[in-house]
């Protein structure tokens, strides 16, 4: 890329003028996503709610996510990709505003639950800036590296609001919690100014419809099938109705798969999913839902569990598993940046197997190798580095493949297959994990769900892995045909 006088521009000017304000919203997303972690057990007590309870927060949150993010995405796509930024950075600060004076069981779900808009803000980043850069023959491969530095951003935010939350509430507010929960709030009201006055709107595609039939059997869909995820890690799988809830999940996909099908704008088009540059990149990002949502709570119990007592385990107090999972975020902040720089160097469709493989790797080698500390940590930083770049490569690949029009679409849809991933991985680590409890342990989990965990996590990167074999070798590169694509606008 160059500049008006013909020399070529720096790459850190390129990204800062691609990135730029959305570096401070994706901090912000992990402020949010970091900060609520310590101070779960207050929050228990401050409601007067059990620990059981709050797995209801989680599972609202994740399926408006599910629900709300296909929409956005698509609106965006239709008004403009800021507007629609904007509009769920608004709703996001008057769900936290919310949640600092909820204090009854009901009205904090709620809360909780709305402020789960903020899970589509990456993905309409990614169309901005793939938009912003979609008209130089390097668009593709400036995405790719904006999306990284955007991971960073968030990953950092992520440390920061989990070291913060705790400080805040121990030290500066004194067990405060109302004064505790207004810093995210207040947080994310600023920087709804800096996305108001520092980002550029993106250039939408005239003569849209939203396809409300097609979006709402859709969300019938999500529904069901999350809900039944939910339901069958609180009930367990005895429990009849929950499977008959799961199979009119799945069933529903046919009436809206017919129907999205004979529509020219539909809610989502089946058919640039199912292109060969883009179904495997939305099941890779199913799969690694699987791990990127699922896998941290196995490990923090596992290091939590007193090998004394049942023979495996860490033995970690608190403040050191704190400690595992920040070496974790890390790990991740190092293979986002890694995609970030090496993005240009190597194939697009090479880092993403390069990733899965790892994901694979450090997972898969915890079933060996989980006797002490050096042994954990060096597994889950090889599984983080693939983590970190897969989380910056999924919607810069899926914002490449898809034609004009449907960059908010393919990149949105990302997110909602890695959390119906993320739902499948807490329903089913839940129930592995209570599988065989050691007795005499108290709540230990057993060695063998653990190995159960781990290995469905390294599998469906294994699997994800060879899906991306299917990918043309020249998918998200910066080509001819890739500029030639980008210029092509989708029937009305």
């Amino acid at each position: 890329m160059t500049n008006a006088q013909g020399t070529p521009r720096s790459l850190a000017q390129i990204t800062f003028a691609l990135v730029g304000f959305l570096f401070l919203l994706e901090i912000t997303s992990g402020i949010l996503q970091g900060y609520y972690i310590p101070l779960i057990s207050d929050l228990v007590h401050h409601l007067g709610i059990t620990d059981a309870d709050f797995n209801w927060f989680e599972a609202a949150q994740l399926l408006l996510s599910a629900l709300a993010v296909p929409i956005l995405a698509k609106l965006g796509d239709m008004v403009g990709h800021k507007k629609i930024l904007l509009i769920s950075t608004a709703l996001t600060a008057a769900a936290s505003w919310w949640l600092a004076f909820a204090g009854d069981f009901t009205s904090f779900l709620i809360a909780w639950a709305l402020q789960g808009f903020y899970a589509v803000w990456l993905p309409l980043e990614v169309a901005l800036i793939f938009d912003k850069g979609r008209r130089s023959r390097t668009g593709v491969s400036q995405t790719r590296r904006a999306a990284g530095l955007l991971v960073v951003a968030l990953e950092l935010g992520a440390i920061m609001g989990a070291l913060g939350g705790g400080f805040l509430f121990a030290d500066v507010f004194v067990g405060d919690v109302t004064a505790t929960l207004m810093v995210p709030a207040i947080v994310v009201s600023v920087v709804f100014f800096a996305v108001l006055f520092g980002v550029p709107e993106s250039e939408p595609t005239p003569n849209r419809s939203l396809d409300l039939i097609g979006f709402v059997l859709l969300s019938f869909a999500l529904l069901l099938t999350t809900s039944s995820l939910t339901f069958l890690r609180l009930n367990g799988p005895e429990t009849w109705w929950v499977w008959v809830l799961m199979a009119a999940g799945l069933i529903s996909f046919v009436p809206f798969g017919r129907w999205v099908l004979g529509r020219d704008d539909p809610a989502i088009d089946l058919r640039m999913v199912a292109q060969r540059n883009m179904w495997p990149v939305q099941i890779t990002a199913g799969l690694f839902g699987i791990s990127v949502l699922g896998a941290q709570i196995p490990l923090s119990t596992f290091a939590g569990t007193d090998p004394d007592v049942v023979g495996y385990g860490l033995g970690l107090s608190s403040g050191m598993r704190s400690i595992v999972i920040g070496i974790y975020l890390v790990s991740l902040i190092v293979g986002a940046v890694l995609f970030a720089v090496l993005s240009r160097r190597i194939a697009p469709r090479l880092a993403l197997i390069v990733a899965t493989a790892l994901v694979a790797t450090g997972y898969l080698a915890l079933i060996p190798f989980h006797d002490d500390l050096a042994q954990v940590l060096t597994c889950i930083c090889i599984a983080g580095l693939g983590s970190g770049a897969l989380v910056a490569a999924l919607p810069a690949a899926a914002a490449a493949a898809a034609p004009r029009g449907q960059t908010g679409v393919a990149t949105g849809l990302t997110n909602t297959t890695k959390t119906i991933g993320g739902a499948f991985a807490s329903a089913t680590f839940g129930l592995v994990l209570a599988t065989g409890v050691v007795a005499g342990a108290g709540t230990a989990a057993s060695l063998s769900g653990y190995y159960t965990a781990w290995a469905i996590c390294g599998g469906t990167a294994v699997v994800a892995t060879v899906l991306l074999f299917f990918v043309p070798k020249l998918a998200f590169a910066d080509t001819e045909e890739a500029v030639a694509v980008e210029t092509v606008t989708p029937s009305a």
